[in-house]
């Protein structure tokens, strides 16, 4: 892969192959987003040298890192977006099929008591897990919760993921070389980050007070 995103890194296409990677895996988790991403940064560690001409030094990086970075966060918050549409518009449906999965049903409670008490750090959280951003944008559109109690936190989690994909891809090609080593080393700290977050979001809540019911529905 490294290769391949290595060829790319010259051309704005890498920019439309990370952004529709991100977008769509909201809908297929198999997708290897995260991993797109940090082979990107770890090419534009490799990309960055001083070039020595007769015209002088000129110091050039592709791709930019902060276009990539703002690449994966807006095509992650409109990935949500769209999952959370559409789960709101066939809410029945997609009750129905969470109602048969005892996981996806006790993972839409606890995000909904999350974010009826303002709780959204949940939201950013499950960016990480495996499957949890699906689980977060379609359980909240189907529930019915607010646009202004979900959409601020998805923003925050896309930003929080793009820069830490981002800075992992980098500074591991920076620490270990941008080839398979410094690659493998950043793609292990994203699984990690992910196993830790799928814990935190399995982990049952403890509270005082039964979780609501919901929060008031409404865009």
């Amino acid at each position: 892969m490294l290769e391949s995103v290595g060829a790319l890194t010259g051309s704005p296409w890498i920019y439309a192959v990370v952004a529709l990677s991100v977008l769509l895996d909201v809908f297929l988790p198999v997708l290897p987003s995260g991993v797109l991403v940090i082979t990107a940064a770890t090419a534009a560690a490799a990309s960055t040298t001083t070039v020595t001409s007769a015209a002088g030094e000129a110091t050039r990086q592709v791709p930019s890192l902060l276009a990539l970075t703002l690449c994966a966060a807006t095509a992650s918050v409109l990935g949500d977006l769209v999952a959370y549409r559409l789960a709101w518009r066939g809410g029945d449906r997609l009750e129905r099929a969470i109602a048969r999965s005892r996981r996806l049903t006790t993972a839409q409670q606890r995000l909904g008591a999350a974010l009826s008490r303002g709780g959204g750090v949940l939201v950013v959280i499950a960016r990480f897990a495996p499957a949890g951003r699906s689980v977060v944008s379609l359980g909240a559109g189907a529930a019915h919760r607010r646009a202004k109690d979900f959409l601020p936190w998805s923003a925050l989690a896309g930003v929080a993921w793009a820069v830490y994909s981002v800075g992992l891809g980098y500074f591991g090609g920076q620490w270990l070389g941008a080839g398979w080593l410094g690659t493998a080393v950043s793609v292990l700290a994203l699984f990690l980050a992910g196993s830790l977050a799928a814990l935190v979001v399995r982990r049952p809540a403890h509270s005082g007070q039964p979780a609501p019911a919901g929060a008031p529905a409404g865009s």
